[in-house]
């Protein structure tokens, strides 16, 4: 079957949704969401064999829907901005990040970060009061925070969380050493404050080109004699080797399978 990856609204999450209509990337459409209706953009389409039953893509996007959508922004702005000042009386100590409403006017959503849990029930319900419509409060981490707002990263590049990446994966340092980064956080850090997202998914190929190397300091045997090695470029497969004449051999390595570094 057809599958469609979309991505909801301008940044949110990448979801594959059942195709039965013609439709091509980079196509605006309406879908069908948990409770109503949402709205995204065709990123790719794809043949899969779906174990789970999908969503439908509902329509391409009209005229009316995307007025529909820019007053849904709009409106969005005010509500913030009177979300914004219920924080400040109700006094609790959470950062706004944006206000969004469903794509059929039915609930408006709040993305805050905090330190802390937030008891935001007393929020809810002045909020409710005043908006008439359901209110949620979603509380985000500064990798959300960096998605919603957007941006380019060092490489120069659109931010890989906006651009493509479907779910945030755990990044560790022991990913940048491999990469023989400089282990400094503001060369390895995103806008967000964390470790790129990039020495994730680089660190998966770094991982295969690394079978059958040897590690740095080991020592080898090379055509001209036992040696120590002093440097490895994984991506090149190219390792030099302090030979005990004090000469320095460069070795190619055919990839393999063997001896993978940790």
């Amino acid at each position: 079957m057809k599958v469609a990856i979309v991505r909801l609204r301008e940044a949110g999450n990448i979801v594959n949704y059942l195709v039965s209509f013609d439709i091509k990337p980079q196509d605006k459409v309406v879908v069908e969401a948990d409770r109503g209706l949402d709205y995204g953009e065709v990123l790719e389409i794809i043949e899969e064999d779906a174990k789970v039953k999908l969503k439908k893509i509902l329509r391409k996007m009209s005229p009316q829907d995307i007025k529909e959508i820019e007053d849904n922004t709009k409106n969005a702005a005010d509500a913030l901005q009177i979300c914004t000042r219920k924080v400040q009386e109700h006094k609790l100590n959470m950062k706004l990040v944006e206000a969004e409403y469903s794509f059929d006017k039915k609930k408006i959503i709040f993305y805050f970060t905090a330190e802390d849990r937030i008891d935001f029930r007393e929020l809810v319900k002045d909020l409710a009061k005043v908006f008439k419509i359901r209110i949620e409060m979603r509380q985000i981490g500064v990798r959300d925070e960096a998605r919603i707002f957007g941006g380019f990263g060092p490489c120069g590049r659109k931010l890989c969380c906006v651009a493509f990446l479907k779910n945030f994966e755990p990044v560790s340092i022991k990913m940048a050493k491999i990469q023989k980064l400089p282990l400094n956080p503001s060369k390895i850090s995103g806008i967000c404050g964390r470790l790129m997202c990039c020495l994730f998914y680089e660190y998966k190929n770094y991982k295969e080109f690394s079978l059958g190397l040897p590690k740095e300091g080991q020592q080898i045997q090379t055509p001209r004699g036992k040696g120590k090695v002093i440097s490895v470029n994984i991506l090149k497969r190219l390792v030099s080797v302090e030979l005990e004449d004090g000469c320095i051999e460069k070795i190619s390595y055919v990839k393999d399978k063997r001896n993978p570094v940790d």
